[in-house]
């Protein structure tokens, strides 16, 4: 082949990855509406990462284009669904939607609700995502079916029984995203049924590309096999090993160790330590600054793979956030007055304060009860905190009744997006965090007004202030 035409195929190459997926869909529940869609950023921290957003128009049409390369997972949280879709470049999907359904007043206050999650379909029917959608509903009918024989009784023969049954369904598909969700969902209930050890079920993960990593099926079943395993291992009567090489910040012999016990390749091996130190951060088994120090290291850091560079940047970045010094975002938000006010801003007096921020929901009695406390907080450290009130955004209107009423004090800021929400990552309200006038964020966990602030805070205060006295007869 000369140059020339090699240059042309090398064109046509690019051409062909790079081609754009266009994807639409009509429904009138859904006029007006904005869906956006997300892939995962890793397997361990699965922060989510934009991807692109559609609007339907006052018909409830849309049409996007996407560009994309290789076939993507990504999912889309609306009402009480998650709606999850496989994507990949030059396909063209005409989506099914649900109708729309919004969240009862309860799942939205609750902190552990869960969306329904479903895989779109098409109206082709022929799309990946047809094909995932049906093995799914076909193998959850089957171990719905078998569930006491395959569980409890722990049958081979009922799971051989399911496997061809799937086989002879589906084994014809060649897609090979589909052929590894249907490979790991396969193991995945193999792992449940009989109780695996991780040493039975790794082997699944041979040959497994790094691009499908993010996919539901790798993550469901790596989440099995090794959530908290650092921890368990510690806790065996071997485990005084794992402690002193933790506690040495040795992660040549950690590296080491997980690729012997475990069995996997190179680039798996960075990511199974990577997942054995995230988990052992929250396990209490460990000093948190160790594991800091040990996802900090070159060899992770610097890793030679890209990917797990990439995820230990993300790892690293979770666990240092809002850790005792770290700089908290500053908040820029409007009050109940409509008044713009940051966090950083000097509270008014000579003397700069402790911030203490409450992050409420209004309409939940257990965030007005909260609320209705820092009256008595407010007496006790006046002279030295400063207490900010981050509220959901609910009815102004009875928010602001609910604040005067009760003459809840501090400054009252409404986060109508949620952003700061997201940024301080608060899972459920009331949320806290103790802040120095400097905005650096002074403990691990900052109790709520109802649960032990002013033990928490008392002891503290008093010996920083009894530091700064003595500094300054010194």
């Amino acid at each position: 082949m000369n140059r020339h035409a090699f240059f042309i195929l090398f064109l046509l190459m690019i051409s062909l990855t790079a081609r754009a997926a266009k994807i639409e869909g009509r429904h009138e529940a859904y006029a007006g509406k904005k869906l956006t869609f997300f892939r995962y950023s890793d397997p361990i921290t699965q922060n989510n990462i934009p991807v692109f957003t559609i609007e339907f128009d006052k018909e409830g049409r849309f049409v996007a284009e996407i560009e994309t390369g290789e076939t993507t997972f990504v999912f889309t949280d609306f009402g009480i669904y998650r709606g999850m879709l496989f994507i990949g470049s030059g396909q063209h999907i005409r989506l099914k939607l649900p109708p729309f359904r919004e969240k009862s007043f309860a799942d939205r206050k609750n902190p552990y609700f869960k969306p329904v999650e479903f895989w779109f379909t098409t109206h082709d029917g022929n799309h990946l995502n047809d094909q995932i959608a049906a093995f799914d509903t076909q193998l959850n009918q089957l171990t719905d079916r078998f569930f006491d024989q395959l569980y409890f009784n722990q049958s081979k023969s009922i799971f051989d029984t399911i496997v061809v049954n799937i086989e002879k369904q589906f084994g014809d598909v060649s897609n090979p995203a589909f052929v590894w969700h249907k490979k790991l969902k396969i193991k995945s209930v193999e792992t449940d049924a009989f109780r695996l050890e991780p040493a039975r079920v790794i082997p699944v993960f041979s040959g497994l590309e790094i691009a499908r990593w993010n996919d539901p099926a790798f993550i469901e079943l790596f989440d099995k096999v090794f959530t908290n395993q650092l921890g368990f291992e510690a806790r065996t009567t071997q485990g005084n090993t794992v402690k002193q090489a933790v506690i040495r910040r040795d992660i040549a012999f950690l590296k080491s160790w997980a690729s012997q016990k475990y069995n996997v390749e190179e680039s798996a091996a960075g990511l199974v330590i990577l997942k054995l130190l995230h988990d052992a951060f929250y396990t209490g088994d460990f000093s948190r600054n160790d594991i800091l120090t040990l996802v900090a290291s070159p060899a992770l850091q610097q890793h030679q793979n890209s990917t797990i560079r990439e995820i230990a940047k993300n790892v690293k970045e979770k666990l240092e956030h809002l850790k005792p010094g770290s700089k908290a975002p500053v908040i820029c938000l409007k009050d109940t007055n409509g008044h713009r006010v940051c966090t950083d801003e000097a509270p008014g007096s000579e003397e700069q304060k402790f911030k203490y921020l409450i992050f409420a929901d209004t309409e939940m009695v257990v965030c007005q009860e909260h609320l209705k406390y820092l009256t008595r907080t407010q007496e006790q450290f006046a002279s030295h905190l400063e207490i900010v009130v981050v509220l959901r955004k609910t009815d102004l209107i009875e928010m602001k009744i609910f604040l005067e009423e009760e003459k809840i004090p501090g400054i009252h800021l409404v986060d109508e997006n949620g952003e700061y929400t997201e940024k301080y990552r608060v899972k459920s309200f009331p949320a806290s965090f103790l802040l120095t006038a400097e905005h650096e964020v002074v403990f691990q966990q900052t109790k709520t007004p109802l649960d032990g602030f002013e033990q928490q805070f008392g002891p503290y205060l008093r010996q920083k202030l009894f530091e700064r006295q003595k500094n300054q007869t010194q």
